[in-house]
């Protein structure tokens, strides 16, 4: 189906995106899968093309606010390209806009020139061993020094996105007495140095997929961290994580989108010249069938998806709306993802052809974020139920 969503200044920016991909990014997926995250050269590259500084205002060294769509578009070239960005996509899509939303101009004049040329890389650390999605139940405390001019902060973080290759972590944590009557309260975000005294970064996690992008468990033994590094006020932290979390679940329904696209590519180029029989795999009523009903599939993700970019741009994108993007997105991913593997047959589970890599990576899609099941309880909230 024709897509309407993008304009020609979009895909100018696709071609310079795939170009960039093609040369600094595709050949070196093995290398980079190996060593559990990519250089800091690939940062600086997109930060001369201007992909880390959507939103950053100009005087900060960013390109102003910048419609989502652009965002969308990396992420549908890194999937047909079988490549990866690393964290990018945390750095710039998730934990960038806490800094644009909340940072006062002190902090914004600190941060953000780093931000937009690749000198800063982002984190975010909210989960802990034991708590989960549970954020009401942090742990990780930060107590205010007697003579108020810093923090020490205590406690470990697990599952932590970018966190052994951010420079700048934000760090959720309790800042006064847990209150059984308002769990949500007392929590507060502080701005850690990586290089700070006390901050440790523990295992990169191993994961089933995602490689190449580090998953990480972070320590912190009393740290001093400045109150100038309090992001937003003390105290009103759970309010300011729910905030970019509409713009985050439509990023992960978009990716899955990206994801089904590249796999029906995969699989099609491959039973084009797969022979079975004297004959192409393509050759088979079954896999015309499945192919089938995987482009079908995906165009009615696709479509879905490209409203919810279009309502993001408008400022209308809601918590409800984007719940059901991600929950029919990755579900979808997940689906046409796993027939399009069965149909390289043994290949499809060998990591020298992406679609295998494709797999392993799409699955986490459909857990984190919110898992789907989340997911359809925001829906169902959302009818009344």
């Amino acid at each position: 189906m024709k897509r309407t969503v993008y304009d020609a200044d979009h895909e100018a920016f696709r071609q310079s995106i795939r170009s960039f991909i093609t040369k600094e990014a595709a050949p070196h997926i093995h290398e980079w899968e190996a060593a559990g995250q990519v250089p800091r050269s690939v940062f600086k590259g997109l930060a001369e093309l201007g992909a880390l500084g959507f939103d950053i205002p100009e005087e900060y060294g960013g390109l102003g606010p910048t419609s989502y769509k652009y965002q969308a578009i990396i992420h549908e070239e890194v999937a047909w390209a079988g490549a990866s960005l690393g964290h990018h996509h945390v750095n710039t899509g998730v934990v960038l806009p806490y800094l644009l939303r909340i940072a006062n101009e002190e902090q914004k004049q600190r941060w953000l020139p780093g931000c937009a040329s690749g000198d800063i890389l982002l984190a975010i650390a909210m989960t802990e061993p034991g708590t989960g999605s549970d954020l009401a139940g942090i742990k990780t405390k930060a107590a205010l020094s007697e003579d108020s001019t810093h923090y020490v902060l205590n406690g470990a973080k697990t599952f932590i996105t970018g966190g052994a290759v951010s420079d700048l972590i934000l760090v959720v944590c309790r800042t006064s007495p847990y209150d059984p009557e308002d769990r949500r309260a007392g929590l507060s975000i502080l701005c850690v140095d990586s290089s700070s005294e006390g901050f440790a970064v523990g295992r990169k996690l191993d994961k089933i997929g995602r490689h190449s992008m580090d998953t990480a468990e972070l320590s912190f033994t009393d740290i001093k961290v400045p109150v100038e590094n309090l992001l937003g006020e003390e105290g009103k932290a759970f309010g300011y994580l729910g905030q970019n979390l509409p713009r985050e679940r439509l990023s992960i329904g978009v990716a899955g989108v990206a994801q089904a696209r590249a796999a029906i590519k995969f699989a099609t180029e491959y039973v084009m010249e797969r022979t079975v029989f004297g004959k192409t795999v393509a050759a088979f009523q079954n896999t015309k069938f499945v192919l089938a009903e995987c482009a079908t599939e995906f165009e009615a993700a696709e479509a879905m998806a490209d409203r919810g970019v279009e309502l993001d741009d408008a400022g209308e994108l809601t918590a409800a709306d984007a719940a059901r993007i991600k929950l029919f997105c990755t579900e979808t991913a997940g689906r046409v993802v796993d027939k399009c593997l069965q149909l390289h047959g043994g290949y499809g589970y060998m990591t020298d052809y992406p679609i295998a890599r494709l797999y392993a990576d799409t699955r986490v899609s459909r857990i984190y974020g919110g898992t789907s099941e989340v997911m359809k309880g925001i829906i169902a909230k959302d009818l009344g139920l």
